[in-house]
């Protein structure tokens, strides 16, 4: 049973990263064919002296803020389990303890995420919403 979960999750992560392969570099092209949109802005001429006027940067951003959007969700949906499962633990030390590791969990992951946001800012020069 193990092998078969194993198997299915290997290709559902594949079936993502083809998706993601092939959605990506479409939509960046799709966004500087010579239609203006609201979403991404990239130079129309395909001839910018940057990497900040082509497509792949402006989806690079819509992904960046979907994600910190969905980090922020995430976070706020754990803490309310965390102190769900900890108001219902009545005399139950395991629930508390499981209700504490929840809420660890969730903050170590807003300070991992923060820490990538920084470096990230650190290692574009320029900053990434710059």
């Amino acid at each position: 049973m193990k092998i078969k979960q194993k198997i299915l999750t290997i290709a559902l992560l594949l079936g993502f990263a083809g998706m993601i392969n092939t959605l990506v570099p479409a939509a960046a092209h799709a966004a500087c064919a010579g239609v203006e949109t609201s979403i991404v802005n990239c130079d129309q001429s395909g001839q910018g002296k940057s990497a900040k006027d082509s497509g792949i940067w402006g989806v690079l951003l819509l992904a960046l803020n979907i994600m910190t959007a969905g980090v922020g969700i995430l976070a706020v949906g754990g803490i309310v389990y965390g102190a769900i499962l900890y108001a219902s633990a009545e005399e139950k030390a395991a629930q508390v303890e499981k209700a504490k590791e929840v809420i660890r969990n969730v903050i170590i992951g807003l300070i991992a995420y923060g820490a990538m946001y920084m470096v990230l800012n650190f290692l574009i020069p320029g900053g990434i919403f710059t």
